[in-house]
């Protein structure tokens, strides 16, 4: 494997890692519980796309493994489809049981569902 690619690998690793970090301080520092989903959800997705991207890179050009690599893909597509409909059911469901923002919302569309 050339340096080169190895270089471009970890960063993609390093880049993951980074939003990763984001997102767990992003979690500590949010005043209420929907900013603090919201770090933890599109934060740490991003996170996952970097280490993924790294990933797959590493099994098929340092692996020679196409199946490493479908395993991979594999893992990041339901990360991606799980991590945002998760959150969405997390944060329906934190409202319906009157949690709500620490400061008022321009535009409430839960409070339709709930019929408040």
């Amino acid at each position: 494997m050339t340096m080169t690619l190895r270089i471009i690998i970890d960063v993609f690793i390093a880049i993951g890692a980074i939003f990763a970090l984001a997102g767990t301080i992003g979690i500590i520092k949010m005043p209420d519980t929907f900013c603090r989903m919201q770090a933890s959800t599109c934060i740490t997705t991003m996170g996952v796309l970097g280490v993924c991207i790294g990933a797959l890179l590493y099994s098929i050009f340092e692996l020679h493994s196409p199946a490493t690599a479908v395993k991979v893909v594999v893992i990041a597509a339901l990360i991606f489809t799980t991590n945002p409909v998760g959150a969405h059911a997390l944060a329906k469901g934190a409202y319906q049981n009157g949690i709500r923002p620490e400061k008022r919302m321009v535009v409430d569309e839960l409070r339709r569902d709930f019929d408040e």
